[in-house]
């Protein structure tokens, strides 16, 4: 069933991704395919195929993919466009094949799909079919040549090929040389100098014209400096350097590259990680080559196939990153801040790097290969109903999660969440009419007050200023400052309290598509907007305040809901009284900050409680997990505490000081005898809050 589900998947992404480039305007799409069908293209050019700036592919390429482009020309869109996912499945066909053994029946039954459809969504496989670019054609003639049964004589010629192609994969052939399969290296030379001097023969003006002219990038496709041109070259230039002074630091950092990831991918090679090695030496092709374009960045995907670290929970950190930074936007990956700016729109050449230099993939040889340490986990929690939890095959981890994968998530999952919110509906008669609704069923209830509370904040100046900075600044510094307090003193409370946000979040959402609401705000009937000023309801747009977000989202007040959450968590782990009723006033003061201020209604203020207290009811309904579990890891400033204490061999006697209540047992002991005792799901053992607190207030 799961199997079939992702094949569906992966049929309805490509099938989605070829829809897309076909809905497309004439003049919009298979753009780069103009180069070679269009008027002056490679077809019916009569002069030199790099009069314009428009053709950046090799003479060769130019030469034999003539047939292929008067094939497109009778159909132009379909034939291309189904011929590149087609090379598109093959090559995650192939990738699924090439994976280093051993591999388990299970991992070798999903590699396919999943490999396909993140092909699929890569920016650079996108970026192919909207173009009509012939990228791929290069990157899977190298990757047949990892499959097992491919001679020394074919893998030469495939190389051959592709070199030809795109000169920078000639560096496969160094490494074929390096690796001890001379012979086939030396062929993959003679291969690229016959396809070369084939294309000079034929085209003797070009050839010169881009050997010697444009061997270095200069007048082929955008400017060498663009952001398109992800290489160490392109960065260079982007930074200000030009002349000399810039050949000369790319040469040294080009060599320094070439020598480290080269000498990787050899490694790699003998440790029989092919497919590793390819994506290394590719990784390696895009950052010293003059000029690596969006389209040709397929290798830096390939590099997920890596294992990265020693705990099973380390092991998604590196695949993901590389998913997101070949999936997303710069906007997507980071916040909009201009320190970040440069990292964001350097992240392909970045992954590039770190895959060629910097990460540490795991060899076959590792006891850690097929054996990463375990994590500790918790059996399904029992329940009162039988039917509970809906997901019993779910075991729950109780260490803490991976910092950097957290990381990712949640810029990731804002993003999503600002995206959807700002695309929400928002028209504005729809909005101001459900308005009315809400204002109508508030005064049969007789809690129609936001008028008269709005006045008397308006009026009252402190009052006034108060709220204001209380509604721009609490919103997410107490939710995720709560989140980072539970990641470092209690992960097992983190895991369970971050669940419920999540699913709350989701749920407010669908609230923002389904009921778009005018907030009192924009509804011209005298409330006065004390935190963004008047707006011009005259103006559709209501000036720059849409620009930020969805001004329609206020069904439910998210900001009700987050700090009700926030005001949960906070009255259970507390350890004092007073830090408990803060927790309790938290999401009361925010009722008061939304009203007053004319951003919400009451009704908004009951919705975002409604959402908390579903997202805590779907949590229990899937998971089985009501209460908060016990802690089993020690705080992190414990966890570095304890590690230098065994640096030292000072651990037992530590452990015996602590007194813990399973004499020092693994974490996983630890966390299955909790799990086995007859309360464990529902309630914490006696006196375990006192330890962890009295523990926190030691360190």
């Amino acid at each position: 069933m799961g199997l079939a589900a992702l094949w569906l998947l992966a049929g309805l992404l490509a099938v989605r991704q070829a829809a897309a480039v076909l809905r497309l305007p004439p003049e919009e799409r298979l753009t780069d395919l103009e180069t070679w069908i269009g008027e002056h293209g490679v077809l019916h050019v009569s002069g030199s195929l790099y009069d314009g700036d428009s053709f950046t592919g090799t003479p060769f390429s130019g030469l034999v993919l003539k047939p292929l482009t008067r094939a497109a020309e009778q159909n132009l869109g379909v034939a291309w466009t189904f011929g590149t996912l087609l090379l598109v499945v093959i090559l995650g066909l192939v990738v699924a094949r090439a994976l280093p053994g051993p591999v388990s029946r299970r991992t070798s039954l999903i590699a396919a799909p999943l490999a396909i459809s993140l092909l699929v969504l890569s920016l650079p496989v996108r970026n192919t079919f909207t173009l009509g670019q012939t990228s791929i054609i290069p990157v899977l003639l190298v990757v047949l040549t990892v499959l097992p049964r491919t001679s020394g004589r074919q893998a030469g010629v495939l190389i051959g090929v592709a070199a030809a192609l795109q000169p920078a994969l000639l560096l496969f052939a160094v490494v074929l040389w390096l690796i001890g399969r001379r012979r086939a290296a030396a062929l993959a030379g003679a291969t690229f100098a016959t396809c070369t001097a084939l294309a000079c023969a034929a085209m003797p003006h070009d050839s010169w014209t881009y050997w010697v002219h444009h061997i270095g990038g200069a007048g082929l496709g955008a400017p060498a400096d663009s952001l398109a041109n992800q290489s160490l070259h392109g960065l260079l230039l982007r930074i200000g350097l030009e002349g000399p002074m810039e050949l000369t630091l790319l040469a040294v950092l080009a060599v320094a590259v070439a020598v480290i990831g080269l000498r990787r991918a050899v490694h790699y090679a003998q440790d029989g990680q092919l497919l590793l090695a390819a994506a290394i030496t590719g990784s390696v092709a895009l950052a010293v080559s003059p000029t690596s374009w969006q389209h040709q960045q397929l290798w830096i995907l390939l590099a997920v196939v890596g294992r990265v670290g020693r705990r099973g929970s380390d092991r998604l950190v590196w695949p993901v990153l590389v998913v997101l930074a070949m999936s997303l936007n710069r906007t997507a990956l980071l916040p909009d801040i201009e320190i970040l700016g440069h990292i964001g729109y350097n992240a392909p050449l970045l992954a590039a790097l770190a895959a060629a230099c910097v990460v540490p993939f795991l060899s076959r040889t590792s006891p850690r290969w097929d054996e990463p340490e375990p994590t500790p986990i918790a059996e399904p929690a029992r329940s009162r109903f039988a039917w509970v939890p809906l997901l019993r095959l779910l075991k729950r981890p109780l260490s803490r999660p991976n910092l950097m994968l957290e990381l990712m998530l949640i810029r990731v999952g804002y993003f999503a969440y600002s995206w959807i919110r700002g695309h929400a509906p928002d028209e504005r008669s729809v909005a101001e009419g459900h308005g009315d609704q809400v204002l109508t069923l508030e005064g049969w209830l007789h809690i129609d007050i936001e008028h008269w509370f709005n006045a008397i904040v308006a009026d009252t100046e402190w009052l006034k200023l108060f709220m204001n900075w209380y509604y721009s600044t609490f919103h997410f510094l107490i939710p995720l400052s709560l989140l980072g307090w539970l990641y470092l003193r209690r992960p097992a409370t983190y895991r369970w309290a971050r669940t419920p946000l999540a699913f709350a979040t989701l749920l407010a959402l669908v609230g923002f598509w389904l009921y778009p609401l005018a907030p009192p705000r924009l509804m011209g009937l005298g409330y006065v907007d004390t935190a963004h000023g008047p707006q011009d309801l005259n103006n559709p747009d209501f000036g720059a305040l849409t620009k930020l977000s969805n001004q329609y989202a206020a069904m439910p007040s998210l900001h009700v809901g987050w700090s009700l959450w926030c005001g949960v968590v906070i009255a259970i782990v507390a350890p004092y009284v007073w830090a408990k009723v803060l927790g309790i006033l938290y999401p009361l003061l925010t009722t008061a900050v939304i009203v007053g201020t004319a951003n919400h209604y009451v009704l908004d203020a009951i919705g975002g409680a409604a959402i908390v207290s579903a997202g805590f009811g779907l949590q229990y309904l899937l998971l089985g997990v009501g209460r908060r579990p016990h802690e089993e890891a020690p705080p992190l400033s414990a966890a570095m505490g304890t590690a230098v204490a065994r640096a030292r061999g000072l651990v037992p006697g530590l452990v015996r000081q602590r007194g813990g209540g399973h004499d020092g047992a693994e974490p996983a002991e630890q966390a299955r005898s909790a799990e086995q005792a007859p309360s464990a799901a529902d309630e914490p053992p006696k006196g375990g809050d006192a330890r962890v607190e009295r523990h926190d207030q030691r360190v």
